[in-house]
């Protein structure tokens, strides 16, 4: 992946959401790999691994574009459930991903996390996850979020067990509960909220993706199957979010 330089005024972006028309975080359920594979008489796994193409190309196109934040669903909790083949493809397919791109990752300026349960892929995978998270931990050009494991309704349910355990041992008042004090025990504590989350492959639902995180996004759903997404594709996702009037519940004139 080579990435042109960043205008250094865009660089680590975390301006108003939606300022200029540009969203500070987008988020995107990659959705379309399996259909784009048996559409072309492929194995499935090779429709997620045409997929882990525009993850590249998506990076590269958010860099050009001034966008901060990006954060990708690409393992949801529920996915364990899918075929053992397919699963073992899509974790093989991580831990490639991994070894091969952590470095440009590093060197472009692009900072990796994973939120979700990483647990679940084994020791060596979170070994994988850990060592990329280190090694790109100083990137300021792109904030790049990848859900692994994750399921919106689970990480809301664990903050709610940390609140109620922190109020038992006495460490936390229920009294100072608000959305503020809750938003700090989610997995994205760090992140601002997306203000843009796109669904490929014409799917027009969350799938448990960012439910708390979500509440004020603008949803943009597009036909195009994911392994074919590519910078012109986010360009249409960013422009039509540029003709949204974002009110955030207030009335406006």
């Amino acid at each position: 992946m080579s990435l042109a330089p960043l205008d250094t005024a865009t660089a680590g972006a975390t301006s108003r959401p939606g300022q200029a028309g540009l969203p500070a975080h987008i988020a995107i359920i990659m959705d379309g790999n399996r259909r784009w594979a048996e559409a072309r008489g492929l194995p499935v796994p090779l429709g997620h691994k045409a997929g882990a193409e525009a993850v590249r190309r998506t990076i590269e196109a958010c860099v050009q574009e001034g966008v901060g934040w990006l954060t990708l669903f690409a393992f949801s909790s529920e996915n364990w459930l899918r075929p053992v083949e397919e699963v073992r493809a899509l974790t093989g397919l991580l831990r490639l991903y991994l070894r091969a791109e952590v470095a440009t990752l590093a060197k472009e300026g692009i900072r990796l996390r994973v939120i979700g349960d990483r647990a679940r892929f084994g020791a060596e995978t979170m070994k994988e996850i850990e060592r990329a998270e280190a090694q790109t931990a100083h990137g300021t050009k792109l904030n790049l979020t990848v859900a692994l494991s994750y399921g919106g309704r689970a990480e809301i349910l664990a903050a709610a067990r940390s609140v109620a355990e922190a109020v038992r041992d006495g460490t936390f008042d229920l009294a100072e509960l608000d959305e503020a004090s809750f938003g700090r025990r989610l997995f994205t504590a760090e992140m601002p909220d997306p203000d843009l989350i796109i669904r490929t492959s014409g799917e027009q639902r969350l799938s448990n993706f960012l439910l708390w995180q979500a509440a004020y996004a603008e949803f943009v759903f597009q036909d195009v199957l994911w392994p074919d997404y590519d910078a012109e594709s986010l360009g249409e996702a960013i422009r039509e979010f540029g003709r949204r009037e974002r009110r955030y519940g207030a009335r406006t004139g």
